[in-house]
């Protein structure tokens, strides 16, 4: 499957399961409160698929376009309600059951995370370790006094286990502005406490980089310049590599490391080199032609060949956080609420400034996450899962009018008023909601096309 039909693949699979999940925290509290649903869909348009089930009045629909969906329930603002109905009316409901099956949705989304996050502390998250590697000269880490062959243990007492979780912990620590302690075990095996100050970090520092930003490199050993898969068709394959070849030398400079024969792949494009390689006890002697790719930073060499990595750095640089079922419920809970405030901080450091709009991403660039984290494997791919379905929480909760948070503000106004927020006033702030909106998503397109086309 290529990569783009993999991308919308799986970005359809994964926006359906958050939809459905949303949408069915609304449809199952409001059966609970005795709310009768007309409809239920998944995906807006021309209806695809429709079923109804024996002695249920609800339509379940699958719709064309899968970018929302809805919950359609028996309203006498949208339509007559019979009398002996009116009980069941949604307008009807007490404000409290009211409120309960707006914030229904998000909550599921939340359940969701949670449920997802579970589920890989059972498995168990596979990362790197984190190990520092090169310390940027005059950087903040420096200054904090990390150095190379650091192995971080605690961020601000928050234990960390692979580069992944120490990245959250770092991005969210960030966010305050102020001085942390990490402690590391240095290369000697002795415990120390190293400094970051994130008050010396600039305003609207690019925090999706943020590891790179204070200076820190993760540790890469050497890795010998053994070729793994090669690419069918590629310019490897054309000149006669074979996996297990092993390089040593191109036009007569020696080659110890993968990292160095990368190099002068991509800098010698659409240019004969000559390769020597370690093929069995033989030494072989291939011309090599890299392929022209066109990037950013100009034209670099290609030849679609990968690393055969040795089984025991793989072993040696490898973690696994893994709990029991008890405690991974309450590492998903945690991890569920962190994401959740670092989703709300991050959204407010945007809004004043802080953080550039510029890691707002639309359709696009979560289709390419989608296929990304599943190409990956399951365990990514449900925490890409998670991470979407937290962002869709907290986003439908935000009080802009027309999403979920808006009407319970408009119901939080109602319980201090005592009584309804009047037709003009939810009309006027649906219409700003809308022009929000609208605003917010020219601006993820914007980003998903300048990032997709650089």
């Amino acid at each position: 499957m290529s990569t783009v039909l993999s991308s919308l693949f799986f970005f359809i699979v994964a926006i359906g399961v958050l939809i459905t999940v949303h949408e069915f925290g609304h449809f199952w509290v409001a059966r609970r409160l005795g709310v009768k649903v007309l409809r239920f869909s998944i995906g807006f348009g021309k209806p695809l698929w429709t079923w109804r089930r024996q002695g249920d009045d609800t339509e379940y629909v699958l719709a064309a376009l899968p970018l929302g969906g809805y919950v359609q329930m028996l309203d006498e603002r949208e339509g007559p309600v019979p009398p002996e109905e009116h009980h069941l009316a949604f307008n009807r409901k007490p404000l409290g059951h009211r409120f309960a099956i707006v914030a229904a949705g998000p909550l599921a989304n939340f359940l969701l995370a949670f449920l997802a996050y579970w589920l890989m502390f059972v498995i168990g998250i596979s990362g790197v370790k984190p190990l520092v590697g090169e310390v940027e000269p005059g950087s903040l880490a420096e200054r904090g006094g990390f150095r190379n062959g650091d192995l971080i243990l605690t961020i601000d007492n928050r234990e960390v286990a692979t580069w992944n979780s120490a990245f959250l912990a770092l991005m969210e620590e960030s966010l305050d502005g102020e001085a942390i302690e990490v402690e590391v075990l240095d290369e000697t095996g002795i415990r120390r406490v190293r400094q970051l100050d994130f008050s010396a970090l600039p305003s609207g520092v690019d925090r999706s980089n943020i590891i790179s930003n204070l200076g820190l490199q993760p540790y890469s050993p050497p890795i010998p310049p053994v070729i793994g898969n090669l690419e069918p068709g590629g310019a490897a394959e054309q000149a006669g590599f074979q996996p297990g070849d092993r390089i040593l030398s191109v036009d007569d400079q020696p080659i110890d490391d993968w990292r160095a024969w990368v190099k002068v792949v991509r800098e010698s494009p659409a240019r004969n080199l000559k390769v020597v390689v370690q093929r069995g006890t033989e030494e072989v002697t291939l011309i090599l032609m890299p392929a022209v790719v066109k990037t950013q930073e100009g034209e670099i060499g290609r030849i679609g060949a990968a690393v055969s990595y040795p089984e025991d750095l793989v072993t040696e640089m490898e973690a696994v956080e893994r709990y029991g079922p008890l405690a991974a419920g309450a590492k998903a809970a945690v991890r569920t609420w962190d994401m959740s405030l670092l989703t709300v901080r991050m959204l407010w450091r945007m809004v004043v400034g802080d953080v550039s709009v510029e890691n707002l991403g639309g359709p696009i660039r979560i289709a390419q996450y989608a296929g990304y984290s599943a190409s990956v494997g399951f365990i990514s791919f449900i925490g890409f899962l998670a991470l979407i379905s937290i962002s869709l929480g907290v986003l439908n909760l935000l009080p802009i009018p027309i999403l979920d948070g808006g009407h319970l503000l408009f119901y939080i106004i109602e319980f201090f008023k005592g009584s309804p927020v009047s037709d003009q006033a939810q009309a006027l702030g649906q219409r700003v909601g809308i022009a929000i909106l609208i605003a917010v998503m020219v601006i993820a397109f914007y980003n998903d096309l300048a990032h997709l086309f650089g």
